[in-house]
């Protein structure tokens, strides 16, 4: 089987249509199906399947994508392996990564590369997204609720960074302010700021509705900490926020009482990415800057 056309059937399960596939690889869509229908004649067997205008993987097209990881991994091997006889790593690595995550690590992972260019790209979705962001990244740094599974899978390889406590945020004026901690059950009837669903912060909030029983009133949805940190300096609501993110002088941060409240960082690749280099090096720099800031 030809190696490219392995390769655009990995696309084709990254991306989940023909036309981004062809986006993705600068060929026509009619190309791309065109290569996919030869290597359907080379493995002798159906790999794509209708499924209303567009076109899904069979289950012997979803078992080829794994070989073609194993294929294209193993290539990817030997051209770690030659790189590494030319001394330091180099080349480019892209990164993703969601912003506060990146305000706290990014700066001291680039002061410890040499030879490497990092690219990274500010990418804010939960840590489902982790399989579809690694078809244009190299690198994915993400988080999740410490409760929560992380996104290892038989085509994504996980490493856990470090855990980052989540602190109440409260306004210099509100009742418990001067308090050490605030358990969950005295902060009923509270308005709240929070993100979008399927992020850590939100997960807390799930949480704490479990344990209490009553559901927290969400004013406010707002992914960027510091609009959230803006709006309970001027008490328009209370909110959830990790540790390194809260930096705004007018607000309090105490500690939550009743429920877990933190997120872990991880660092997803492809299996394998680490025997290049290049991409190695960067995986080191964040291993060791997250140990200097956790």
């Amino acid at each position: 089987m030809d190696t490219e056309r392995l390769r655009i059937l990995r696309e084709l399960a990254d991306r989940g249509t023909v036309a981004a596939t062809a986006a993705s690889l600068n060929l026509t869509p009619s190309a791309v199906s065109q290569q996919l229908k030869v290597l359907a004649r080379e493995a002798g067997v159906a790999l794509l399947e209708p499924d209303g205008r567009r076109v899904r993987l069979t289950d012997a097209g979803r078992a080829l994508v794994l070989r073609a990881e194993d294929v294209l991994g193993a290539l990817a091997r030997a051209e770690a392996e030659m790189d590494s006889y030319r001394g330091s790593p180099r080349g480019t690595v892209r990164v993703a990564m969601f912003p506060s995550g990146a305000a706290l690590l990014l700066p001291g992972v680039l002061d410890r590369l040499d030879g490497v260019e990092l690219v990274a790209g500010d990418e804010d979705y939960p840590a489902s997204e982790v399989s579809r962001l690694l078809a244009d990244y190299d690198i994915v740094l993400t988080h999740r609720d410490e409760r929560s599974p992380s996104a290892a899978a038989p085509r994504v390889a996980v490493r856990t960074l470090m855990r980052e406590p989540i602190d109440l945020v409260l306004p210099r004026t509100h009742r418990f302010a001067d308090d050490e901690s605030v358990d969950i059950h005295d902060l009923a009837g509270e308005r709240w700021i929070s993100v979008r669903g399927g992020f850590p912060v939100d997960d807390i909030l799930n949480s704490i509705a479990t344990v209490t029983g009553m559901q927290p009133r969400v004013v406010q949805r707002i992914n960027d900490f510091r609009v959230t940190e803006e709006l309970v300096a001027h008490d328009h609501g209370i909110a959830l926020m990790p540790t390194h993110a809260s930096t705004h002088p007018d607000v309090r941060r105490v500690h939550l009482v009743g429920v877990r409240a933190a997120r872990i960082y991880d660092l997803a690749t492809r299996p394998g990415a680490t025997r290049r280099p290049a991409v190695a090096a960067v995986v080191d720099a964040f291993v060791a800057e997250a140990a200097r800031v956790g």
